[in-house]
């Protein structure tokens, strides 16, 4: 019997890369002898990070449609058609067993034309309210891991598998990496840590809080380690000159840093949502309202329902901030229970029961189309 062949296409954002990037591990793991091949975006950060991972990758010239009327807007029939195209042809080139879409702009035209082929497909959905291409793509696809129950309205009831997200698995054992954490970034051991989380590019709103909050922060005696994103390093970098506080574009060690926290700040991606359920730390969210359709909001509010975080959309943070984060930083029953309750939501095995569906969809070489 052959070898098993895979494609995974998930991108544009950190929310779709590492969850495809989690699962091709895991299969890797069940299928050591496995080929991989990620298709996504170009131009886009899954360019990057898939390599560094260790997989091949394939750019489509594919992108979203802007708000407003845009030179990309005109040119995206043409993207489209010859994204659709070049999918056919990595398709027959590569003969997969199964096709694993995470989302983002890629994985429309490359799971369409698996569907197309009668090639098994998986949708892997994230967020509690799904974006457009994935309801499309509901309708051909083979299953569709979901992260949220209640999704029925969105996608055919019998193919939806309740799964959760993929996750680091180096999330597991945070609660024992609390002292390495604390020595890997060099925090003050006797000061309770503020972690500031603004997804791998940044968020515009989010920074200017922080820096605006900074000698409120210090007043309360805490430690701040802002996450500020690539897009935002240069502006934020000059308050590491102040004492108690680290701005960094990007964190390489997740686990330690989660370990090491004491309070987040985060917005609400569904990878971080999922995340932040595992590590269970008393957390306040700031969702990006610029998403499609408010999927942030309703992703944090999912978290907010079953008391397990708190919750303010950027239009209330000038009012409210330092209430609210004050009252989370002195009331310890609070404290306990968001941890308590998050950490009910977590969903630890979501990659490995991922990769028992894709399994299932696996057909005999000899049955499948091409």
């Amino acid at each position: 019997m052959r070898s098993r062949r895979f494609i995974i296409s998930g991108g544009g954002t950190g929310g779709h890369i590492y969850p495809a990037i989690a699962i091709a591990n895991a299969l890797q793991l069940r299928f050591p002898t496995a080929t991989f091949l990620f298709v996504g975006a170009q131009d886009k950060m899954e360019m990057q990070k898939v390599p560094q991972a260790g997989y091949a990758i394939k750019g489509l010239w594919i992108a979203g449609l802007q708000r407003k009327l845009t030179l990309d807007n005109l040119l995206f029939p043409f993207k489209l058609l010859s994204s659709l195209w070049k999918s056919s042809c990595i398709l027959r080139e590569f003969k997969p067993d199964v096709v694993i879409g995470t989302g983002g702009f890629a994985s429309g035209p490359l799971l369409q034309m698996a569907n197309s082929k009668g090639i098994p497909t998986l949708i892997q959905e994230q967020n509690s309210y799904p974006g457009i291409t994935n309801k499309l793509l509901s309708k051909k696809a083979s299953s569709i891991c979901v992260a949220y129950p209640d999704l029925e309205r969105f996608f055919p009831a019998e193919k939806l598998r309740l799964t959760g997200n993929p996750v680091r698995q180096d999330l597991l054992d945070v609660q024992t990496k609390r002292a390495e954490g604390i020595a890997h970034f060099k925090l003050d051991p006797t000061k309770k840590t503020l972690l500031i989380l603004g997804g791998s590019l940044g968020a515009r709103r989010v920074n200017q809080l922080v820096e605006k909050e900074l000698p409120f922060f210090i007043n309360q005696g805490i430690q701040v380690f802002w996450q500020c994103g690539k897009l935002y390093w240069e502006q934020y970098q000059k308050h590491n000159e102040q004492l108690g506080v680290q701005v960094v574009a990007f964190i390489d060690r997740m686990d330690l840093i989660y370990a090491a926290a004491d309070f987040v700040i985060s917005r609400a991606g569904a990878s971080s949502v999922s995340e932040l359920c595992l590590v269970g730390k008393p957390t306040l969210f700031i969702p990006s309202p610029n998403v499609a359709e408010d999927h942030q909001t309703k992703n944090a509010q999912a978290i907010v329902a079953q008391q397990g975080a708190l919750l303010l959309k950027e239009s209330e943070l000038d009012a409210q901030f330092e209430s609210v984060f004050t009252d989370l930083l002195t009331n310890e029953t609070l404290q306990t229970d968001l941890s308590r309750n998050i950490q009910k939501l977590a969903k630890p095995h979501a990659t490995e029961d991922i990769v028992n569906e894709i399994i299932k969809l696996i057909k005999n070489p000899e049955t499948q189309a091409f």
